[in-house]
């Protein structure tokens, strides 16, 4: 739960509300979300069980289809995914920030700020303790259960730009346009559902991951799948479906409508320090496999440097950082929401693809086997993988801009991969 539960949920509610006007559309979106998230949780545990030793997608894609996919997943993730994902967070802290403050600057000047703060720190080797890791993500579920009590409490109060709208359930129409709409709001759901796929990398240190792993994942990812339909239901009861699309803040709404200027400080303060948390414990993860390229010669060797003091990548941070920086100020949220899932959505389904060809190749002992025992079925990872497909093409199709920029950064690292390894082999 502490590695799904980010920023996504105290923004994401509004970008899913402007394409579906629906209430029970936008609830059936974040249950669909939750499930995929399900789906990839038990596919990626898997993968886990069967390369205990190896960690991340860049090794499983590395072993089962070919060094040259690998490194496009690397140079996605350094130059789409995760700086992507991380100018996204930081924008979402950047309007709460705003909102709790009132300062006259824009969203994207701050988020930079955050952003390059966050990176000279963790290049300092300056690293949150567990003690104060556990209390961001105690933080973030007490703001969420605030949020739902409190909303829950709002009745018959004046809302955004007028009244509640709670009957346009009777106007929706399904056809080609409206799949296309869910299609587009299944992107902001699965970003804010991100996270599960590290769900599975620590089975080979549980005394009973047979047991355990899959209880675990199953009741994790139900939490938060409840937690997330609590909270659109709590934003549509307050708000409706036309005001939640009207605020980029939702979160701060509701909270103003239960208890005032109050409320709307208290669940502000809440939500910019633990997205800042989340952003601040997730810098150090991807340049392990910016420095895992460096390590196959596919990359510059200073990315894979490590401080001697330090003991940290400063130059992978440095490099993550700066482009986090650039997309922050370059896109608009919703823009930077597209950017990155529809390319990270194509490497979860590819990811998953991967376990085929992994279960011919295991080599299993017995005793290992009984105690590994954790299989997906061939057409849950089928299902999941269309799933992840059909959303990258969605959102190809809804803003092909944005989509079209993520997918020419990934088709350059074909010459790139191929100019990194004739200088690996020349040298």
């Amino acid at each position: 739960m502490g590695g799904i539960i980010g920023s996504g949920i105290f923004i994401n509610p509004y970008v899913v509300a402007q394409h579906l006007q629906d209430p029970l559309l936008i609830l059936g979106a974040w249950t669909a979300g939750g499930l995929i998230a399900l789906a990839g949780a038990f596919i990626y545990a898997e993968l886990a069980v069967l390369r205990p030793d190896v960690g991340g997608q860049y090794a499983y894609i590395r072993e089962a289809l070919h060094p040259s996919v690998a490194f496009i997943y690397g140079w996605t993730l350094l130059l789409v995914v995760q700086s992507g994902g991380m100018a996204a967070v930081a924008i979402t802290f950047a309007r709460y920030f705003l909102d709790l403050t009132h300062v006259g600057i824009s969203d994207w000047a701050v988020a930079a700020i955050a952003l390059g703060l966050l990176t000279l720190i963790n290049c300092f080797g300056v690293r949150s303790g567990s003690s104060v890791q556990s209390a961001l993500m105690v933080l973030k579920i007490l703001a969420i259960v605030a949020l739902i009590i409190c909303g829950l409490t709002v009745e018959e109060k004046s809302l955004l730009s007028g009244a509640r709208s709670t009957n346009i359930a009777s106007s929706t129409t399904f056809g080609g346009s409206m799949i296309a709409s869910f299609g587009a709001a299944m992107v902001p759901v699965l970003f804010a559902y991100g996270g599960w796929q590290n769900s599975g990398f620590v089975a080979g240190e549980m005394r009973q991951p047979k047991r355990d792993l899959p209880r675990g994942l199953l009741i994790g990812v139900a939490g938060v799948i409840v937690l997330y339909l609590t909270v659109n239901f709590v934003c549509l009861h307050v708000l409706g479906p036309e005001g939640l699309a009207k605020t980029s803040t939702p979160a701060s709404e509701v909270m103003a409508l239960a208890l005032g200027e109050t409320g709307r400080r208290i669940i502000a303060v809440g939500i910019a320090i633990s997205t800042l948390g989340f952003l601040s414990g997730g810098m150090l993860t991807a340049p392990r496999v910016y420095f895992a390229m460096a390590e196959d010669g596919l990359f510059f060797k200073s990315v894979g440097w490590l401080h001697p003091r330090m003991r940290v990548p400063v130059v992978a941070i440095v490099l993550q950082g700066t482009l986090a920086v650039v997309i922050a100020v370059s896109g608009r949220y919703e823009q930077i929401l597209n950017y990155v899932v529809s390319v990270d959505s194509i490497f979860f389904g590819l990811t998953a693809a991967c376990l085929f060809s992994l279960r011919k190749r295991a080599v299993i002992t017995e005793n290992e086997e009984r105690r590994f025992a954790l299989k997906v079925s061939s057409v849950g990872i089928i299902l999941f993988i269309l799933a992840e497909w059909l959303v990258a093409a969605n959102a190809i199709y809804k803003d092909p801009g944005n989509s079209g920029i993520g997918l020419g950064i990934l088709l350059a690292g074909i010459p790139v991969y191929l100019f990194w390894r004739r200088r690996s082999t020349d040298g």
